[in-house]
């Protein structure tokens, strides 16, 4: 045992070409970052979040890609390829109809409505402030569990093999350095280092494919070559584990005795997508930055056709890895596995890292960690850009009501600041949390928010009748129960292979199968309360639902938590010398604020509200919706 974690840890060591790559790829990423914070928009609120709503379909598509596809992607879908093959790919080729569904049904709403955010939204079309309150203090502390946690324990999986630094050092390199652009530049600082960073991620990827493919001589040999993948404590000892799954290579499998059971990921699993695709502030803001809404919807066929790429990127090369390093990455004896990886639930979540490490020549091993970096940025920089906008235009903004765009600029960048150092405090947590699959244990983690608050906005935007108290207490009842089953989940981990599960039956309920059960409790609790509570009244949903996006009237501000969304700067004021310091050192351009005739503000109004499209290059977009779901569903179809 002693010498196989010797093996691993005498190759951490970098040739001086990977150095090289390194250092070159951090120069032109912060070359393009110093270029796009020069060119964004941030002496306003508008410019900062939402990038002055100038993007263009190519950068927002790339984004949106490079968002998702981060450290847990790497180490987690190329580690559950590695333990029970495709089946995990059905949560990447599912999400494609939702991205679709993103600029098609969500964005044209809400363009309309005005908002910055997805609470702002909320309290616009529901009124009251609680159920705004909530999901924003939700968000936020979702993004340090769920997203900057996952994505720092799986990007310090990979840095530790590859430099062998310590967890610490690791995630805070590179948490400061996201940190760093999104607080300069904001949203279009983030989504130009996305696009770069999403040219090098695929460009390292596939370079590593060809050269697995190679190795273990040829594509047709996977499939035969996998399934006989074997540590040699499962060879030669007494026991079943650590064999490949029979359905392996499978994408729809056993309603009841898989791991993904295929009416779960295929129906049940549709409430998530909608959550994480459609009305997560993280995607939602990166379409919403589009310069009209025809940009917008060639965005999401961009991050389509790219979603189309992870099974090539990084499933394949977790089954080769299988297949060239079982010892390792299929180790089933607990003591070995603690020995390899620190985990004796198992090893799979190395399969990738180790796969760079040990077939990469120097130069490409840099550039393959190079991508890395820019996984976990990419992610990372999205996350500090939604959170800042979430606490800012949702929390903050309650209790400074008129706060000038320059005040909302600094509070944006120190909540930035606020989470580096909680996500810091989170990384042993996660250490300590980790399970044999990253990947099963992100999904599960989704499945237990997802539901309810996707049933929110479904009902807002297709239900006029929907009402505040139905939408609160109806997501609060969904996510009850999820929560009970995520605590329990925790509190009773899965036992390993050859124990006896003696574990509550809840628990033996597959995850996706609760997540039906949020969605119904969710639903038929906002139908039941919205019947016997007081809907909002025809004026106040101008513009705010599916039926009324295209209605000329705004909505009627007559609460007083509608009026909180007005913010003023104060016109022709000179600053104070300390105030203009401030305002230099946070990098806030000195201007001077006119006032805005009232033909002025309501045609700014129209600008940032327009849905209108070029009805050719409507034609032209839907025919290429439609053809992308057809290849969607032949893939999914021809890997049953």
């Amino acid at each position: 045992m002693a010498a196989t974690c010797q093996a691993i840890s005498s190759t951490t060591s970098l040739h001086w070409g990977d150095v090289l790559t390194i250092v070159l790829y951090f120069v032109v990423v912060l070359i393009v970052g110093i270029w796009a914070t020069l060119r964004a928009s941030k002496t306003s609120a508008a410019g900062y979040f939402l990038a002055g709503k100038s993007m263009t379909f190519f950068p927002i598509g790339a984004s949106i890609f490079a968002s998702n596809i981060g450290a847990p992607i790497f180490v987690g879908l190329a580690g559950t390829a590695a333990a029970s093959g495709i089946g995990g790919m059905i949560f990447e080729w599912h999400a494609i109809p939702f991205i679709l569904m993103l600029s098609w049904v969500f964005v044209p709403v809400l363009t309309a409505s005005g908002v910055y955010t997805m609470p702002e939204y909320l309290k616009k079309r529901y009124g009251g402030k609680r159920l705004r309150t909530y999901i924003s203090v939700l968000s936020i502390i979702l993004y340090i569990i769920t997203k900057i946690s996952v994505e720092m324990y799986a990007g310090a999986v990979f840095v530790q093999l590859l430099l062998g630094w310590s967890m610490y050092a690791s995630g805070i390199l590179v948490l400061v350095f996201s940190a760093v652009f999104t607080m300069t530049g904001g949203l279009t600082a983030v989504i130009f280092t996305d696009t770069l960073q999403t040219i090098v991620l695929i460009g390292g990827a596939f370079v590593l494919l060809f050269k697995g493919i190679s190795e273990v001589g040829g594509y047709d040999q996977i499939r035969p070559k996998y399934m006989h993948a074997l540590s040699n404590t499962t060879k030669h000892g007494n026991t079943t584990c650590g064999y490949p799954r029979e359905d392996s290579f499978s994408l729809l499998r056993d309603p009841f005795t898989s791991d993904y059971p295929w009416p779960g990921t295929l129906i049940f699993n549709i409430p998530s997508d909608i959550w994480f695709w459609c009305s997560d502030q993280i995607m939602v803001q990166r379409s919403l930055s589009a310069k009209s809404l025809t940009h917008a919807k060639g965005g999401s066929i961009v991050a389509g056709y790219l979603k189309i790429l992870p099974y090539w990127l990084f499933v394949i090369p977790g089954m080769i890895a299988r297949i060239m390093f079982p010892d390792e990455v299929a180790c089933s004896d607990p003591e070995v596995c603690k020995c390899i990886c620190e985990n004796p639930a198992g090893c799979s979540n190395i399969a990738y890292p180790l796969l760079v490490l040990r077939i990469l020549s120097p130069g490409l091993r840099g550039l393959m960690l190079a991508a890395l970096f820019a996984a976990v940025m990419s992610t990372l920089t999205s996350v500090f850009n939604s959170a800042s906008s979430i606490f800012t235009m949702d929390l903050w903004r309650k209790f400074r009501s008129h706060a000038p765009d320059w005040e909302l600029l600094i509070v944006g960048r120190v909540v930035v600041v606020v989470l580096v150092g909680l996500a810091v405090v989170w990384i042993p947590i996660m250490q300590a949390a980790q399970g044999d699959q990253l990947w099963q244990y992100w999904q599960m983690l989704m499945s237990a928010v997802g539901p309810p608050w996707a049933m929110v906005f479904l009902m807002g935007f297709f239900w006029k009748r929907t009402t505040e108290p139905a939408a609160f207490f109806g997501l609060i009842a969904g996510q009850l129960l999820g929560f009970s089953r995520l605590i329990l989940a925790f509190i009773y981990p899965t036992p390993p292979c050859g124990d006896v599960d003696d574990r509550p039956y809840f628990l033996k309920i597959h995850f996706l199968y609760i997540a039906a059960m949020e969605t119904a409790v969710s639903g038929a609790s906002m139908i039941c309360i919205s019947l016997f509570t007081k809907p909002r009244t025809k004026s106040k949903l101008h513009r705010v639902t599916w039926w009324t996006r295209h209605d000329e009237k705004q909505p009627e501000l007559s609460d007083d938590e509608d009026k909180d969304d007005v913010t003023h700067d104060t016109p022709d004021q000179e600053p104070s010398k300390l105030k203009h310091r401030f305002e230099v050192c946070c990098g806030i351009k000195e201007q001077k604020m006119s006032t805005l005739s009232k033909e002025e503000r309501l045609a700014l109004q129209v600008k940032m509200t327009s849905i209108k499209e070029n009805p050719k290059w409507r034609l032209i977009l839907n025919m290429n919706a439609i053809i992308l779901m057809g290849i969607t569903a032949f893939i999914i179809g021809f890997y049953h």
